[in-house]
């Protein structure tokens, strides 16, 4: 029988882009390998996805039913799902005094720069600019993936998610 599913928590401060893609990326069946339930929320929400990383899922194939831009007080109270993971996404959220998380979740900053944050004078290099950040936390979540979880413990568990958070 196979194990429940571990919960990841992206954190952003819009909540809108790179937390978003997370989640989402994290939740694909062939990248996540259903070993992981993520979800995404932000310390001061933008009330919605952005309109560049919602078409960039769908263009990729990856399911865009259900995201939504969200505070991270739903994933501090007692309803809240317990976290095995949470990763700060961007510098800001990172520096911020985070909630209590339920459960003590093991923790790591994933930092990456704010394609949202682009003007969208140049459709093209935001495009590009989603697409890089896309592709960097697909490649931290296939490393995420590859972990033999089970075995890691502790410090050891802590460098690994660093060294990830690096890549």
């Amino acid at each position: 029988m196979n194990a429940a599913p571990l919960s990841v928590l992206f954190l952003c401060t819009g909540n809108s882009a790179r937390s978003i893609l997370g989640e989402a990326l994290i939740n694909h069946p062939l990248i996540g390998r259903g070993r992981f339930r993520g979800y995404s929320a932000g310390s001061h929400p933008a009330g919605a996805p952005n309109p560049y990383a919602l078409a960039l899922l769908a263009e990729q194939g990856i399911a865009i039913e259900g995201l939504r831009s969200k505070s991270w007080d739903e994933f501090s109270g007692p309803a809240a799902p317990k976290l095995d993971f949470v990763f700060t996404v961007c510098d800001s959220a990172a520096s911020e005094a985070c909630p209590y998380w339920p459960g003590q979740p093991v923790t790591a900053h994933w930092g990456l720069p704010d394609p949202a944050a682009l003007p969208d004078t140049d459709p093209a290099a935001k495009r590009r600019a989603f697409l890089d950040t896309f592709v960097a936390l697909r490649r931290r979540i296939e490393l995420l993936a590859n972990l033999p979880l089970a075995s890691l413990q502790g410090l050891a568990l802590q460098r690994q998610l660093d060294e990830i958070g690096r890549a």
